[in-house]
């Protein structure tokens, strides 16, 4: 199993990447003085893009086990396969496609002859997608990509506040039975229906925003979308560990309040979070006194 995703971490602004720093500098002459407008960004983060690799056993289920058929509610649920074997890697200073590569790295490691599944969750940002891909291809390895089904939730959700009323419980039942159809390999089933619900309402195309967003998502995304394959072949669907590692190792520490890091102590502290949790900070301490023994004594 292999997972990225990336973290905003709030930095100086002589260490924001280039585009970032001009972006900010080319709004600060029309925003408002005491708040931000509606969508607006202070653009004063640099994206920290965490990876990690762990190992699952398969563990088959089917879309009961993901969203319970209403009429039979208290029906138990299998469970998803298990992580073991978990390791971390992260930076503020390098670029996304230097961490994908540490990824399959060490996923390559564990696995050099490219005998075992390889399975890569992902929130679907296209340009993750692409160095994924690209990565995968140069290594002749054939990785299998499944998009995070809470991601494509989010879009059935803002899709169902385009039909329905703010607080109207029908919208649930109406998420849940389009999710079952994403979940049975059904993505574009689902999109030519959403599509066709807003057409009943009246709901010109450009005039519902989650609609659109939701249709172009489903249709785009298909071919990682294919849950149903997912489920058989007992891989996890779900971003849950990645997630879980830019909490740990960026918003725990590095989006205290109050923090503007710098470049150097962000990627710094971004490298031992993770070396700690990969077990590993003994073994590079050790290392690192040695270094600095040679670097203040031998060395003279």
């Amino acid at each position: 199993m292999l997972s990225t995703d990336g973290k905003g971490v709030v930095i100086r602004p002589e260490a924001l990447r280039e585009a970032t720093a001009k972006a900010a500098a080319a709004k600060n002459g029309n925003k408002m003085a005491t708040r931000l407008a509606p969508g607006e960004k202070n653009g004063r983060k640099r994206m920290a893009t965490l990876g990690t690799v762990y190992d699952a056993e398969p563990a088959v289920r089917g879309i009961d086990d993901i969203i319970t058929d209403s009429a039979d509610p208290a029906k138990e649920r299998r469970p998803g396969p298990k992580a073991r074997s978990k390791w971390l890697c992260g930076s503020v200073n390098d670029t996304a496609e230097l961490v994908i590569t540490a990824v399959f790295d060490q996923a390559e490691g564990r696995d050099p002859e490219h005998h075992r599944t390889w399975v890569v969750l992902v929130d679907g940002a296209r340009h993750q997608l692409d160095l994924i891909r690209a990565e995968a291809a140069r290594r002749n390895v054939t990785a299998h990509i499944v998009i995070d089904i809470i991601h494509v939730l989010e879009y059935l959700w803002g899709a169902a506040h385009c039909l329905h009323p703010a607080g109207d419980r029908a919208a649930e039942t109406w998420v849940a039975q389009h999710a079952r159809t994403i979940l049975a390999g059904g993505s574009e089933q689902a999109a030519a229906s959403i599509s066709a619900a807003a057409d009943a309402v009246g709901l010109r195309p450009g005039s519902g925003k989650g609609i659109d967003d939701a249709v172009g998502y489903l249709k785009n995304k298909a071919a990682c979308l294919r849950y149903d394959t997912a489920l058989s072949e007992g891989f996890p669907i779900a971003t849950g560990i990645i997630e879980g590692a830019c909490r740990h190792l960026v918003k725990d520490r590095l989006d205290i309040t109050g923090a503007r890091w710098g470049l150097s102590g962000a990627e710094a502290v971004l490298k031992l979070r993770a070396l700690g949790s990969n077990g590993d900070f003994d073994t590079y301490w050790a290392w690192h006194e040695t270094q600095e023994f040679t670097r203040n004594h031998q060395a003279r």
